[in-house]
């Protein structure tokens, strides 16, 4: 890997460095992440589609589009643009990550190119994409205006970034840090610190400072009676996500 200036917290790697063989286990240390991919997927997909002007009822909607997958871990985000029909790079700072998508993409049969690098790295390649996947990574950076700023280098004029996150409050708190690492261990221990979170006015605000004009962002709400996420205008109040482009 290259040594350009780099955003990478190392500390944040190395928890993900040591769960990477579990990325493929829908019932391990990743559970939530499986939980919540199907909403995940309904917006990015649609918000691809809108920009882009694709008919997600077509084979293969995402022919043509060059999509990044920033901080892919296993590949959960990665396969599904592929099998759209997108050209896939999925990159993660976590090398331990890419043997475990190098395998299960090969495994279902999918060409996905996967790299052991970085946005800053990427970027100083002078790589572009028409859509950059930028999901629960800010949260896990040195700094996430330097991060935001060398994904917008990576995108094409007029392209797309997703970014999704967690919001800090007290909720968030209870939610995400006791709830899911405490109390239901879906997480290891301190795998996310609530310091790091970024409110949805905060992100927006380090979007626009980062050249990224904010688009849309709605909230990931998890409902414990049915045990399922959706999407919601409204709740914004523990996980969200974000869409913005940059300007043509």
């Amino acid at each position: 890997m290259q040594t350009h200036q780099t955003t990478v917290d190392p500390g944040e790697i190395a928890k993900f460095e040591a769960m990477a063989a579990e990325w493929w286990d829908p019932n391990g240390k990743f559970k939530p992440l499986h939980m919540l991919n199907p909403c995940r997927l309904d917006y990015i997909t649609a918000q691809i589609a809108a920009e882009f002007d694709r008919d997600l009822s077509k084979p293969k909607p995402f022919s043509g589009l060059r999509i990044l997958d920033i901080g892919c871990g296993g590949g959960l985000l990665a396969e599904p643009m592929a099998r759209l029909g997108a050209d896939v790079v999925g990159a993660d700072a976590a090398e331990r990550n890419i043997p475990v998508a190098q395998v299960h993409a090969e495994q279902s049969g999918l060409d996905i190119d996967y790299r052991h690098t970085t946005a800053e790295d990427m970027a100083a390649a002078g790589e572009q994409f028409d859509v950059v996947l930028n999901m629960e990574v800010v949260e896990h950076v040195a700094d996430p205006l330097g991060y935001l700023t060398a994904c917008r280098e990576l995108l094409k004029p007029g392209g797309l970034q997703v970014c999704s996150t967690l919001n800090r409050n007290p909720k968030s708190y209870v939610m995400a840090i006791i709830g899911a690492e405490h109390v239901m261990r879906w997480l290891p221990k301190g795998t996310h610190e609530w310091s790091k979170f970024i409110t949805p006015d905060e992100l927006f605000d380090l979007l626009r400072k980062a050249g990224l004009d904010p688009v849309d962002r709605q909230g990931f709400v998890f409902n414990p009676l049915t045990w399922s996420w959706k999407l919601s205008d409204r709740d914004l109040s523990v996980n969200y996500v974000t869409a913005s482009v940059k300007p043509a």
